[in-house]
């Protein structure tokens, strides 16, 4: 596992907004009140969406909230690589997945594209406004190649559609998710091939069901 570490810049100080700190108290509640550490992961997640990613002074608040020393918070975010350590870009944070589905169906290229129009990866843009990554397997190997972006799966990707999707990002535009070959969730490309039947999920082809006297259900 590599090393994380937190950003030699940090601010100088951090503020839960008014809708971030009501959301931890919801998470708080949910745990009984010598648990609410329990709570530790959800609200960095909300820290994070309040500012981009974790700074310093974030980790030292949650700690004060949830009464937890604060290396167990800082023991948290640097372990799950879903948490940010430094700013990320404004509009878009894009993590190509570099398993080898995807790698084999075109990955590298997509990464190529990012390096020319952003830069070199895990490095913010000049414009601050994004931020690339390569990760591991996101769970979409059949719609490979795909990326994370932002908070939404975009997949079935080509060099063309990635420097689309940046260009959008950069004109202020909020690409359409999803895969860029129009198949549904990962049914094969041009449709599904079996199970076709309408019939099978619009309820007409169920079966009713009976329960005999002193018996278990049956099918009629």
């Amino acid at each position: 596992m590599s090393v994380r570490r937190l950003a030699k810049e940090q601010p100088a100080s951090f503020a839960f907004s008014k809708a971030t700190k009501a959301k931890a108290d919801w998470w708080i509640a949910k745990y009984p009140d010598d648990r609410r550490q329990s709570a530790v992961i959800p609200i960095l997640w909300l820290v994070q969406k309040q500012e981009g990613w974790c700074p310093e002074p974030a980790l030292r608040a949650i700690a004060e909230l949830l009464g937890m020393p604060y290396i167990r918070v800082l023991e948290v975010v640097t372990f799950y690589t879903m948490f940010m350590l430094e700013p990320v870009g404004s509009a878009a944070l894009i993590q190509v997945c570099g398993t080898t589905p995807c790698m084999l169906r075109g990955a590298g290229e997509l990464m190529d594209v990012c390096k020319k129009k952003i830069g070199p990866k895990d490095t913010l843009s000049a414009d601050g406004r994004f931020t690339w990554q390569e990760v591991e397997c996101l769970g979409a190997c059949a719609n490979a190649p795909m990326a994370q972006i932002n908070d939404y799966y975009f997949e079935d990707l080509t060099a063309d559609s990635m420097a689309q999707i940046i260009d959008d990002f950069a004109a202020g535009k909020t690409p359409k998710p999803g895969s860029r070959v129009g198949r549904a969730s990962s049914e094969p490309e041009g449709g599904a091939l079996t199970l076709t039947d309408p019939k099978l999920y619009d309820g007409s082809a169920g079966k009713k069901i009976k329960k005999l006297p002193n018996s278990d259900p049956v099918v009629a």
